[in-house]
């Protein structure tokens, strides 16, 4: 999900009474019946079924996607084709992002979000259809992966803009981190097991399928929420004129989502991968994420409920230096045992670094009525940003690993691409410095 586009010198939580006009307008409510509410930082009805939507969606994803990775490693023991269907995915999702922008900008942004997920359900159609030939196919199921995703993606994020506002942004972002991370706990173990007891065969498909189901039950469950109001035209060039510009600080907070690409592309399904090849078990993939996703659960609730603006600058700091700190074991062993530690360490940390990016971020596009305005644009433009730092990390990774599978060669690699935490904060720490003045 994860927005973030304000003018410098603007407090999110100082905005203008027509500044905040705005807000609701986008959103469709009346100020005066919600304003009270979002300065005490609660979550409306439409925030609410939004949060259940991502929930679902999530949850279908934990069930099943922890294990794409793990299927085609076991079709094809190859680090490579799994990291060539990774590229596929971030550069379709990529070009999704753009050309959907014109659908949310001008059209139903709420039909945009439930195609996304019925996409979704498409590609575990496929994987089921194909089943241990989906290795040949791996750059088709990368580019069907990757316009679902792009698809609810541009939609989600639109949405999110308008149903919060400063008072309730990081409050929301903890919700997302605290119910993703309670799917997490449930999902994958519970798909380990089956895979485990049930064999290979029975066991995917099954998973698979429930998969269909929660996506369905999440397309049913966004008719309930309320069609959003359309104004503008889209601009599709609006990334680059945006960049183009001599005094915004959208120029240092692409390159800090860049960096934050980088890390999520790699370690998106690397981890996971590397707990199965050490334990040679779904079983134990399923408990690894139950473990982690369980302290999550509790840390995304605290970012969410203790992370301030104020304290935003401090916070990503400690978040970024921690998540590297803990790839050092890897250099002593590469076990579940520091596989644990890690995912432990960055369960704890990670909503420290990703609770202020992602809310300062979305504060930055609400920092005016003419950036709001141009809320679809700027969400383009930070997905574009974070998917270039995914291809790049993807395609470093594919290069190194085609040149060398040595475990020192991995470590040094994973720790080259988790420091690029470290280069995200320096991006963004005058913005998030702004938020506290």
């Amino acid at each position: 999900m994860q927005n973030d586009h304000r003018m410098q010198g603007t407090h999110p939580g100082k905005a203008s009474e027509s500044k905040r006009s705005n807000y609701f307008e986008g959103r469709g409510k009346q100020p005066a019946q919600d304003s009270e509410s979002h300065k005490k930082g609660r979550l409306d009805s439409q925030a609410i079924l939004l949060l259940i939507v991502h929930t679902l969606f999530g949850s279908a994803n934990a069930l099943s996607g922890t294990f794409v990775g793990v299927y085609l490693w076991k079709a094809k023991n190859d680090y490579a084709l799994i990291g060539w269907f990774t590229l596929a995915t971030h550069l379709t999702m990529a070009i999704t992002f753009w050309l959907a922008g014109k659908w949310v900008k001008e059209h139903n942004k709420m039909n945009c979000l439930r195609i996304g997920v019925a996409v979704s359900a498409l590609f575990y159609m496929l994987v089921l259809w194909l089943g241990a030939n989906s290795f040949h196919y791996f750059v088709w199921l990368g580019i069907v992966q990757g316009i679902s995703a792009g698809l609810f993606w541009v939609a989600f994020n639109v949405v999110y803009f308008e149903v919060t506002d400063p008072d309730n942004r990081d409050r929301f972002n903890g919700s997302v981190g605290l119910l993703g991370s309670g799917a997490g706990i449930i999902a994958p173990w519970i798909s380990g097991l089956l895979i485990v007891n049930l064999g290979d065969v029975a066991g995917y498909r099954l998973i698979f399928s429930i998969s269909l189901g929660i996506f369905l039950l999440g397309v049913i469950i966004s008719f309930f929420l309320k069609k959003r109001k359309v104004q503008g035209t889209y601009e599709w060039m609006f990334p680059i004129r945006s960049l183009r510009q001599a005094e915004t600080p959208w120029k240092r907070v692409s390159l800090a989502l860049v960096f934050q690409g980088v890390r999520e592309g790699v370690f998106g399904f690397m981890i996971a991968l590397l707990v199965y090849i050490s334990t040679s078990s779904e079983a134990s993939l399923g408990n690894f994420v139950l473990i982690t996703s369980a302290v999550s659960l509790v840390s995304f609730w605290a970012a969410g409920r203790f992370i301030k603006p104020r304290f935003r600058n401090v916070s990503m700091f400690i978040g970024a230096a921690m998540v590297v700190a803990i790839i050092v074991p890897f250099f002593w062993k590469m076990s579940y045992s520091t596989l644990l530690i890690f995912g432990l360490g960055s369960a704890l940390f990670f909503p420290m670094y990703s609770v202020p990016m992602v809310s300062a971020v979305f504060d930055l596009i609400g920092s005016t009525e003419e950036s709001a305005k141009q809320r679809e644009e700027y969400i383009v433009l930070r997905e574009l940003a974070l998917n270039v730092g995914r291809v790049c990390g993807v395609l470093l990774f594919i290069i190194v690993i085609s040149w060398s599978k040595a475990p020192l060669v991995i470590n040094i690699l994973l720790l080259m691409i988790g420091s690029s935490t470290l280069f995200s904060w320096y991006f963004m720490k005058r913005q998030l410095s702004v938020l506290k003045s």
